[in-house]
């Protein structure tokens, strides 16, 4: 008891120190995602509202429809038929990873596992492109192997 204003302190020091990034940030908006939409294309195989809250529901459905039934068109609600492709479908429209799925992704936190095996728009190009090839086969030519795999 001899100790109360020691104590007293300690813990409303402890208690400004922890509440403060709270107090800092209070009142401050969020930062709002702004993907970029695709220029050309004004339509998406569903609505805007559909994609923007069930399209991992419909980007799973595809993948299970693809490898498990072997079925590689889809029919919207509309009655329109659509490759079931993230990359050469959707990737047609959304050209950047970073400017369109990365902004909603980073804002809520999600982490899909799509670019575990899909490769991102940016990566894509320059795949196969002439230089590449070139780079590619000057390479091989030049690459000392030994006799028995000639």
């Amino acid at each position: 008891m001899y100790d109360t204003g020691k104590i007293l302190a300690f813990i409303g020091a402890f208690v400004v120190f922890v509440s403060t990034p709270f107090w800092s940030n209070f009142g401050k908006a969020a930062f709002e995602p702004h993907p970029k939409l695709p220029t050309q294309y004004k339509e998406c195989v569903e609505s805007k509202e559909f994609m923007r809250a069930d399209h991992m529901k419909l980007l799973r459905l595809w993948r299970y429809d693809v490898v498990r039934k072997e079925q590689r068109i889809y029919v919207n609600s509309k009655g329109e038929t659509y490759p079931i492709s993230l990359q050469n479908e959707c990737m047609r429209c959304h050209t950047s990873k970073k400017e369109f799925c990365d902004q909603c992704h980073n804002y809520v936190a999600a982490h899909p596992y799509c670019w575990n095996c899909h490769i991102s728009p940016e990566e894509r190009k320059g795949w196969a492109s002439k230089e590449s090839l070139k780079k590619v086969s000057t390479e091989e030519a030049s690459s000392e192997l030994p006799a028995s795999h000639h």
